[in-house]
């Protein structure tokens, strides 16, 4: 609407660049890729593919630091260095996790105070069951749909209808797996901490279940692009700005996290390109505004193209031979056609990349395989009574992470949630091909 709106205004547009960091960074992606054609080029910084794959690793941090920060947790014998805390959590230090938490899990908390709502407005399961839920999940309610009345609290009963469904799961996540596999955690860490771990229910509180994702709010997570599987994304050129983070939970791994997305969608990533550097989260001081003057001139390239092709072919054979992958100094000057590297902008993983995920990072439900006691583990062995506990813990299987999660699929571009008399769609359906216009005679 904004861009009908300058066009409207200011005439027609060459083309539109959208460009931001942190949230700006997850809009411009998400929005490319479920409304390809309102950007022709993106230029995200301290990037984050979308919401609800991060999704995981809000979670996994919530569940792990809960249980880390509280020794009358652990077993008997079972002691945690902090070194072994980050290891479980694919990083240095939690300090992280803890900027996460501290930051970002109270906007999932349903009876957090939100703007536009009185304290008598607002949800609570006790007295108000019916009232304002002030969740980004409940915002999203139209996309993901309520839950079914098989799975309803006590509060949902009371309130009448189900609350917006939870499009994450741990089911089967196997915590620290990687830490185990390479001897810095114990099996006895390993067992405790995935019999202890838990999960939340849909008022955030702590359960000892695992989360168990709702459906249909986990296929519609990827149908509506919130979890964004990068397959209309080749669509729009992409210079990313990348610099380390100093954990301010704006990894720099997410930037990877798109392009392995795109890689497994369209085999290549020919319209991504990342510029790394020195400065914190940016990259670099000037790369905005390189960046800027180098995606003019890209998509001035592809404007100019006339020759047959789709606009993926066209962005990628079109690209400017200079507009690589780079290396800046922190002040605009360009050192290498290539990134800097682990040494420059260490990308840090997981607590699920850790458990055995792949750097798409966007299985936010796998799909389960039997406990294999040879096999899985390395050279870590188990007692007969640790494989007992895992039996118990995993009495479904563990995570598969050679297979597409559960309700995995592509981004379907262009729905609508909304029907014409003004009733929701939960889930959305696509909007179908645009009207075509027509010559009004004067």
């Amino acid at each position: 609407m904004t861009k009908e709106h300058v066009i409207d205004s200011y005439g027609t547009l060459r083309y539109t660049i959208g460009t931001g960091c942190s949230g700006g960074s997850l809009a411009v992606q998400w929005v490319a890729n479920a409304y390809p054609g309102i950007y022709q080029g993106i230029l995200p910084s301290c990037s984050f593919p979308d919401a609800w794959s991060t999704a995981t690793q809000f979670l996994d941090y919530h569940q792990t630091l809960a249980y880390f920060k509280d020794p009358s947790r652990w077993g008997a014998g079972v002691l945690w260095t902090p070194q072994q805390m980050a290891a479980v959590q694919g990083h240095v230090t939690i300090a992280n996790s803890q900027v996460s938490e501290s930051a970002q899990f109270h906007v999932v908390i349903p009876t957090d105070p939100c703007a536009g709502t009185t304290d008598a407005e607002r949800y609570d399961p006790e007295t108000n069951p019916g009232g304002v839920r002030c969740s980004i999940l409940d915002a999203a309610i139209n996309i993901f749909g309520p839950r079914d009345s098989s799975v309803w609290s006590p509060a949902e009963k009371k309130a009448g209808h189900g609350f917006a469904g939870i499009p994450v799961d741990n089911v089967g996540v196997q915590y620290g797996l990687g830490a185990l596999r390479n001897g810095t955690i114990s099996p006895a860490q390993f067992v405790d901490l995935n019999a202890k771990i838990g999960g939340i229910d849909i008022d955030t509180n702590p359960i000892a279940e695992r989360l168990e994702a709702d459906r249909p709010a986990l296929a519609n997570a990827y149908r509506s692009g919130s979890i964004n599987e990068t397959n209309n994304l080749d669509r729009t050129a992409i210079i990313d700005c990348r610099g380390p983070d100093p954990g301010a939970f704006h990894d720099a791994y997410r930037a990877f996290a798109i392009r392995a997305r795109l890689d497994r969608e369209h085999g290549g990533h020919d319209n991504q390109v990342i510029w790394e550097g020195p400065v914190p989260l940016l990259g670099d001081a000037q790369c905005e505004t390189n960046s800027f003057l180098a995606m003019d001139k890209w998509l001035g390239a592809v404007e100019a193209d006339d020759a047959p092709g789709t606009t993926a072919e066209k962005i990628a054979r079109d690209k400017p031979a200079e507009i690589t992958d780079a290396c800046y100094d922190g002040v605009g000057q360009r050192l290498t056609s290539d990134l800097c590297g682990e040494a420059v902008v260490t990308t840090y993983r997981t607590p699920r990349v850790v458990a055995g995920d792949a750097l798409t990072t966007d299985t936010n439900k796998c799909r389960l395989k039997p406990l294999d006691r040879a096999g899985d583990y390395g050279s870590a062995t188990f007692s007969n009574a640790q494989w007992t506990e895992l039996k118990s813990v995993f009495a479904g299987g563990v995570c598969d992470y050679t297979k597409p999660g559960v309700d995995q699929q592509g981004t379907i571009p262009w729905q609508t949630y909304q029907r014409a008399d003004g009733s929701v769609i939960y889930g959305g359906k696509p909007l179908g091909a645009p009207p075509r216009s027509k010559r009004i005679r004067r």
